[in-house]
């Protein structure tokens, strides 16, 4: 349900509006991010029998699981784009109290939405290998990772209807039913995963493959269930028909979710570069960059999930014609970001071992990922404020000027200043984050600048 907008005056009451919402979204957030953390984890623990039966060690299982996934994430960003839109134009019909204009733009959402996941498992399945080696991986690499991509991109189709189902619910203002679809998703995941890739309980040992299986089979089950849940109604959405193309709807979803599709494809396109800067370090180097990367993600949960907030109350503010409530929506998302994330990356500063080896067993990548960690911790407020008032941007109808900024900042700042780092200066991992750090910061300042402009407020939707 939508969140009561004319009673959020104070910055008490809009602090309970962010935290009402931003709270689930935290706790979703951490559940989509745990199907890459559970994987990681199981995978970074793999017995040394299974891995030697498969004909590969830790390290090459780590690299590609990581290149595997960071590929299928490239993919997603069709239907992320999608998912996006989603929520934006919902809100913005939520906030103006029309809701049969919503549903009809939650059919149009899936019906693109399982376009674009049909499309990914075409790309993913077809030309995993190749699209493994766009990544630089070597041989074992490649072969191995391909097998896994193939499999966890069979439930791309359903995976869409995760994303863009849940998107369209935050839209409305409901973040808590995404939180239990997601709560199942990765009982299935963490289950599976646990059971198949070292053969516990007379399960067969599938190594990586297993772990590919279980993230297949929790997200083509929580495709279904958001579906079924829509279909049922739930927030004021309801699926009671099926979609038919309307060509103005899926325009307005299109506008607002394209340039976040694009945003996060060319930053995907600067990775891969990125990646083979890396793979030229070695592959210990890439094993404990995927774990930073994995760590990463923890501390932005409180950004991404007030992100969520932000973006859905600055939307349903806007449509109701609010503009300086939806202004102090995003200011409090931010507020209460920096304070969260500030907090997590305290903890990578003082004890960066802790967590690596929680995930990893092998000392040489905790011992190379250590002080990269650091480096993370320290860019916690920079984060914040990219994350959010992002977010806030979107939620306000301005989604050119995340990629704008984007654009700039990867392709400008973080690629040029690698490359110097790590052929120049010889700096090698410590050189790849901290071009990435120095980016965060950049990134950060330009959305934080771009949100107190106030430009946003006369975009249409």
């Amino acid at each position: 349900m939508a969140i009561p907008l004319g009673a959020a005056r104070g910055r008490s009451s809009q602090r309970s509006a962010v935290l009402k919402l931003g709270l689930p979204a935290v706790g979703e957030q951490l559940l989509s991010l745990m199907v890459g953390l559970v994987d990681t984890y199981v995978v970074g623990h793999l017995s040394l029998a299974v891995a030697a039966a498969n004909g590969y060690d830790r390290q090459i299982a780590l690299a590609a699981t990581g290149i595997a996934s960071q590929v299928t994430w490239t993919l997603i960003t069709f239907f992320m784009a999608v998912a996006l839109g989603s929520t934006v134009v919902i809100a913005r019909f939520v906030g103006a109290s029309e809701r049969e204009q919503a549903n009809q733009t939650l059919r149009q959402a899936l019906l693109i939405g399982l376009a674009m996941g049909l499309l990914s498992l075409f790309l993913a399945y077809t030309f995993a290998p190749q699209l493994m080696d766009l990544l630089g991986a070597n041989a074992q690499v490649r072969q191995y990772g391909a097998g896994y991509l193939r499999i966890s991109a069979l439930s791309m189709p359903l995976m869409a209807m995760l994303y863009v189902g849940n998107a369209a619910l935050r839209g409305s203002g409901d973040t808590r039913t995404p939180l239990k679809v997601m709560l199942v998703v990765n009982g299935i995941n963490a289950g599976l995963s646990l059971l198949l890739v070292n053969g516990y309980l007379g399960f067969p040992a599938m190594g990586i493959n297993g772990a590919a299986f279980a993230a297949m089979s929790g997200q083509g089950i929580g495709g279904l269930m958001v579906l079924a849940t829509l279909i049922r109604g739930r927030s004021g959405l309801k699926l009671d028909q099926l979609p038919r193309p309307n060509g103005n709807l899926i325009w307005r979803i299109l506008r607002q979710g394209l340039p976040y599709g694009a945003e996060q494809f060319i930053f995907q396109a600067a990775l891969l570069i990125f990646i083979h800067l890396i793979n030229d370090i070695g592959t210990a180097a890439y094993a404990a960059h995927n774990t930073i990367i994995t760590i990463e993600s923890i501390s932005f949960l409180p950004g991404m999930g007030l992100a969520v907030a932000a973006t859905t109350l600055v939307g349903q503010h806007m449509g109701a014609n609010q503009p300086q409530q939806a202004s102090e929506s995003g200011f409090e998302a931010f507020r209460l970001g920096a304070i969260f994330m500030g907090a997590i990356g305290l903890l990578f500063v003082i004890a960066p071992e802790v967590f690596l080896r929680f995930f990893v067993a092998d000392e040489e990548v905790v011992r190379l990922a250590a002080l990269p960690l650091r480096m993370v911790g320290f860019a916690q407020p920079a984060l914040a404020a990219n994350f959010i008032f992002s977010g806030s941007l979107r939620g306000g109808g301005e989604p050119k000027w995340p990629l704008i900024s984007k654009m700039l900042s990867v392709w400008c700042v973080r690629l040029p200043l690698a490359w110097l780092l790590v052929k120049q200066f010889e700096l090698g991992l410590n050189g790849i984050w901290l071009a990435m750090c120095t980016d965060f910061a950049i990134q950060g300042t330009l959305a934080w600048w771009r949100f107190r402009q106030g430009k946003w407020q006369s975009a249409k939707v």
